[in-house]
């Protein structure tokens, strides 16, 4: 959860003054393999090689290298600075498992505590909330865990399920920059106003009771659910138990008079002039 704490963790500097702009993120490179020795030997990870979060095959994680980053401003500076506002933080949360769980065990309670709390912190409804992007590392234990929670947390008042993804299915478990993962693809869903595949969906859960809750997994490319403005929550559970969740709305779309072409630079490369025309013709 390292990178969506930083998130929340940014936010709030920002709400105080500390400072005016913060950059975001979160990287994850695999140099050794004494923890993936370690891991493996604990049946963390999955022997087929992929995340199948919410799947009956889920098996355990897989390690994945990556990072991401991101710019936060307050939206008041954005706007007067006529930079491109992507999206919105409505909200964020932070908390701790608890003494009660071990070191692997997710706490349901306090997941749920934690996005109630990121819910007061939006100041908006459970039903306000149209999809998910869960922390679904793949595991037999954490994953139904985590459903249950999820559906304490935002099955109040909702006339139409809560869509739920993992990038995890995708890209694997980027550890340190899982969070910053989840909450760009996130961004990107809300601007496009499609929900992306999660991956390896052959059948769901047993574990999950799924006819009993007002949940779905998105298995293909679903259109943005058309209930108000669209708006999504991120999770990332962390290893020490630090949990965190943060909720993100789509930006106000700008009229295009007010969009900014920007010039692009392309270098070109030849033995000589004419060559170097020939070249620009082709491209």
């Amino acid at each position: 959860s390292s990178s969506l704490v930083a998130v929340h963790a940014a936010c709030r500097s920002l709400r105080s003054g500390e400072c005016d702009m913060a950059i975001v993120g979160g990287v994850n490179v695999l140099v050794t393999d004494s923890l993936t020795r370690g891991f493996a030997d604990a049946g963390m990870l999955s022997p087929n090689h992929a995340c199948r979060t919410f799947d009956a095959a889920a098996d355990g994680y897989v390690r994945g290298e990556g990072a991401g980053f991101i710019i936060l401003k307050r939206l008041a500076d954005a706007r007067r600075d006529g930079d491109r506002i992507r999206a919105v933080v409505r909200g964020s949360a932070v908390n701790h498992d608890g003494r009660a769980s071990s070191l692997t065990a997710p706490n349901g309670t306090a997941q749920t505590a934690l996005i109630r709390s990121a819910l007061a912190d939006a100041g908006l409804r459970p039903a306000d909330i149209q999809a998910v992007e869960c922390h679904g590392t793949g595991t037999p234990l954490g994953d139904p865990i985590e459903v249950q929670a999820l559906a304490e947390a935002y099955a109040p008042d909702r006339d139409a399920p809560l869509l739920l993804g993992s990038v995890k299915t995708n890209i694997g478990h980027l550890e340190a920059a899982a969070g910053i993962a989840g909450f760009i693809k996130t961004v990107l869903a809300l601007e496009s106003a499609s929900l992306p595949p999660t991956l390896h969906q052959a059948s769901p859960n047993p574990r999950i009771a799924w006819e009993k809750l007002p949940l779905r997994v998105v298995d293909r490319p679903t259109p943005w659910p058309q209930r108000g403005p669209r708006r999504a929550g991120v999770s990332s559970f962390g290893f020490s138990g630090t949990n965190a969740h943060v909720i993100i709305e789509a930006a106000e779309s700008r009229p295009a008079a007010e969009a900014t072409a920007w010039p692009l630079v392309l270098p070109l490369s030849a033995p000589d002039a004419s060559g170097l025309g020939r070249l620009a013709g082709v491209l």
